[in-house]
Order: C-alpha cells, then sequence, then structure tokens
C-alpha cells in the first residue's frame, strides 16, 4: 500500500494555514527546511504549512497528489558516536503548484495574508539577473517569479508594510540574501515598476542571508528502500535519507523575522543570529578543508569512500588529528572560541562515519587545485601566523595532493600544468616550483619557514613506500588529544 493520510490516523493535525511559498522540489529544501517546519508543526511552534513551486517542466508531481502530498525521512547515521535510525512521516506540504501551468494559482497565494515567508533553492545559477519580464506569465527566472510574487501581493494590500515577506535563500553561494536582494531592485528598475513598490520592496520585506549544511544524498538504494519499506508497511515513491545532523543558520537582527520565523525554536539546528559567519567558517574550514587535504591521500591509499578511510584505525586517526592539531588552532580566535571549533569536529568526525552514505574520494577532487585554494591555503596561512611549528598533516595532505595530479588523468583546470612539472622536474624541485607559484595560490607558499622541506620529505615518502604504509607509520607518531 502506498503512503497516505490513512497512515495518520490518530496523529491528524487540524487543516493548518499555508505560511511559505517554497521555490524548489529537491531533496535538500525536503531534507532541511521541509523537516525543520514539519518539526515544529508537531510541536504546535509554528502551525503553517508549505505550498510548493516546481519550476521547471522536468519531471511529475503526480507522485506528491499520490501521496497527500507525504514522505518518508530516513534519518540514518552517527551522532555523538551512536547509530542513529529515524523515520519521520514529513506533512508540511500541503501542495505542488507548476509554474509552467498554474502561475496564476501561485500569484493567488499572494493575497493570502497568512503567508509570511519564501524560501528557494534554484541552485547557485539561480540567483542571476538576467532581461527578465516579470508580467510574464511566468517569468523566466526565478528572482523574475519572486518579484512578480511580490508585486501581486503589493498590489493586492495596497502596499501595506505589515505584508511584507520573510525570505529566506538557501542556495550554495555567500550572501545569498545580499544578491538576490540586488538583483530584486535591479530587476524592478529594468521592468520600470512604481518607485512605491521599489520603496516597499526594499522596506517592508527581510532578505535574509542563510546557510544550510546537511547531507541528503535523496532516494535510498532500491534493497534498502524495499527493507525499510516493508519495516514500514507501505511503499513511498518519495522517500529520501538524511543524516542526523543539520544546521540552517540564518542573518537576521529583527525581533519581527524572529516571530515569523517561529519555528527556529523546535531544533537548535536551526539558528538565528546577526552574524552567521562562523558557521560558514567552521564548515568551510573543518568540513570542506578536511575533505580537500584528505581526498588525494585517501585516494592514494585506496580507499574509494570517506566511511572506508573512516573504518581504518590508521586513516581516521590522521584525519582526526589534521583537524583537531592543526586546523582548530589555525581558525580559533576571538570570534571563534576553540570549544566551539572542537565540538564542530566531533560532529565533522560522526558525519564521515556515517555507514549509510557512499561519499566517494574521487568525486571530492574534482577541481582539486582550486579547492585547495579556496579552501586549505588560508588555514594554512593562518597556522604560521599563530604557531610557530610546521603543520605536518597539512604538509602531506599537500604532498598526496601532487602526486595524485601526477598522470594528468583527473577532473582539474589545471592538469595539465601538474602533468608537465612532474614529466620535467624531480620530485624536489617540482614541489619548490608549484609552491613559488603566486599565479595558483595568490602567495609565495615557498616562504612559508619549514613548509616547502616538510612537503618534499612527505612527496618522497609517499613514493618509496607508499600512501598506506605511510599513513600507518604517521598515525602512530601522532597522539590525539
Amino acid at each position: 500500500m502506498q503512503l497516505n493520510k490513512q497512515f495518520l490516523k490518530g496523529k491528524e493535525r487540524p487543516v493548518l494555514p499555508e505560511k511559505v511559498l517554497q521555490f524548489g522540489t529537491g531533496v535538500l529544501l525536503r531534507g532541511l527546511p521541509d523537516y525543520f517546519i514539519d518539526k515544529a508543526n508537531k510541536a504546535d511552534l509554528f502551525n503553517g504549512r508549505i505550498v510548493v513551486v516546481k519550476s521547471t517542466d522536468k519531471g511529475s508531481t503526480d507522485a506528491y497528489s499520490e501521496q497527500d502530498h507525504l514522505y518518508t525521512q530516513c534519518i540514518q547515521g552517527i551522532q555523538q558516536g551512536r547509530r542513529v535510525e529515524e523515520y519521520v512521516v514529513n506533512d508540511a506540504i500541503s501542495r505542488v503548484l507548476s509554474a509552467t501551468g498554474e502561475w496564476s494559482d501561485i500569484l493567488a497565494c499572494a493575497t493570502n495574508p497568512d503567508m509570511e515567508i519564501i524560501i528557494s533553492n534554484t541552485t547557485e545559477v539561480g540567483i542571476t539577473l538576467t532581461d527578465d519580464d516579470v508580467h510574464a506569465a511566468p517569468p523566466a527566472s526565478f528572482p523574475g517569479k519572486l518579484l512578480a510574487f511580490l508585486l501581486r501581493r503589493y498590489q493586492h494590500f495596497g502596499g501595506d508594510i505589515s505584508k511584507g515577506m520573510v525570505i529566506v535563500p538557501t542556495e550554495l553561494i555567500p550572501d545569498n540574501g545580499t544578491k538576490l536582494r540586488d538583483i530584486l531592485l535591479a530587476l524592478a528598475h529594468q521592468n520600470e515598476l512604481e518607485g512605491d513598490f521599489i520603496n516597499w520592496l526594499s522596506t517592508a520585506n527581510h532578505v535574509c542571508n542563510s546557510l544550510v549544511d546537511r547531507i541528503v544524498p535523496g532516494a535510498l538504494p532500491s534493497a534498502a528502500q524495499a527493507a525499510v519499506e516493508a519495516q514500514l508497511g507501505y511503499q513511498d515513491k518519495l522517500m529520501i535519507m538524511c543524516e542526523p545532523y543539520a544546521l540552517w543558520a540564518i542573518e537576521t537582527d529583527s525581533e519581527r523575522v524572529r516571530q515569523l520565523l517561529s519555528f527556529s525554536v523546535a531544533d537548535s539546528g536551526v539558528v538565528l543570529a546577526p552574524d552567521i559567519n562562523i558557521f560558514r567558517e567552521l564548515k568551510l574550514r573543518l568540513l570542506n578543508g578536511a575533505h580537500t587535504l584528505t581526498c588525494g591521500l585517501a585516494v592514494l591509499a585506496r580507499f574509494e569512500t570517506v566511511r572506508d578511510a573512516m573504518e581504518d584505525a590508521a586513516m581516521e586517526s590522521c584525519i582526526a588529528a589534521l583537524m583537531q592539531h592543526e586546523i582548530v588552532p589555525a581558525i580559533t580566535d576571538v570570534t571563534i572560541r576553540e570549544d566551539a571549533a572542537l565540538r564542530f569536529a566531533g560532529s565533522v568526525l560522526d558525519r564521515f562515519r556515517n555507514p549509510y552514505i557512499e561519499h566517494r574520494w574521487l568525486s571530492i577532487t574534482m577541481q582539486y587545485t582550486s579547492k585547495m585554494k579556496m579552501r586549505v591555503i588560508p588555514i594554512l596561512v593562518r597556522h604560521y601566523q599563530r604557531l610557530e611549528e610546521v603543520p605536518a598533516l597539512m604538509a602531506l595532505g599537500f604532498a598526496a595532493y601532487l602526486l595524485f595530479m601526477r598522470d594528468g588523468q583527473v577532473t582539474d583546470d589545471h592538469a595539465g600544468y601538474f602533468k608537465e612539472k612532474w614529466q620535467q622536474l624531480e620530485p624536489a624541485v617540482l614541489v619548490q616550483t608549484v609552491l613559488r607559484n603566486q599565479a595558483l595560490w595568490g602567495i609565495d607558499l615557498a616562504q612559508l619557514p619549514g613548509f616547502a622541506h616538510a612537503v618534499t620529505v612527505m612527496l618522497g615518502a609517499l613514493l618509496n613506500e607508499g600512501a598506506s604504509s605511510l599513513v600507518r607509520r604517521v598515525s602512530e607518531e601522532t597522539t590525539i588529544a
């Protein structure tokens, strides 16, 4: 039997008003914002449902209507060292509307006085300014559709400032709210909309920067899904898997925004703060930075997935030491406390250990060089600014990166450069040449005391004894505090 309202018998809730308009049907939105809203509804802390806008013609929405807009979230992973398996039927979505075929129904939502919040995840490409006509049915771009919705709301409520919306984009770009707000204003001027509306747009609406962090692989493997469905007693075409860790950091200092985002009090994973850069920095350096510093070494040591590496005691020891002994001291200061960084590092290690997620190291190596520049070089520079010792594990990670790039058979814009240098230079000279390449790094890394020597030593060890042997030796010399 397929999941539907019958499975909620005895658990039915009163019909809740539609408070949220959501642009996007992707698994990240269903796995994170919609999860928090559903949790708050079940605790009587928000009491509002979501109208989902499907912006593209790809795929069908039939599964939503067939299942009364219910879907199961399989929350699986490691949290504080313990295995977690939880199954939640999400009842937050009221309906799914197609922008192509039901644009008038979407605009009608703008006249709903209960509507208060707009959420989006239209991919990074979605937050761009185009030559869009907001009077089209529908406009082509996401900002065009959003502006048309806000224009209809302004017109219907006669410019009432209390009817402005809280808009929270979740696209994975820095300052996503600031960029979206600027695009909306530019698009309003581009379409020659009236000055009073533009003033209402900029003063009555709050467009918040936000950061989302949760791995949501989406559909389970077919065998795993069949097992879960047999356990739960129903079939679910919309079932998705999520890791336990969940963060939605929303930047605001407005009391009105706090009141409207009342779902935030239902889970500590929703954070409302005047500045969310600390969360971005922790994620970028401890999660993304650790991935980047480790991926080449893991591939060379023949680990296919992150989980595989964490199941090896020596490799796990090296990854934990890298995070706790080298990255944490480099990033902690007056804004990021050491205890907070260590807690976050612990949560990242739990996430790396997740036995349900097949996160392949090779996929992490894509555009390896740009990731090193953005995620790792700032940590390396800060390490030298604050500590007098050479970061041996960072040197190992950099050496593994150089060796991984040797044959040029990688997805990296600089693959040809590294293949050529390996063909022309001895390893010690290659290290010096690459480290001095300011076009790659924006800085002469050979000027960092002892770093070139450490990378050269680590590269020689990788070449002579192999990655697996070196990892075991390094782990034996490393003590985790």
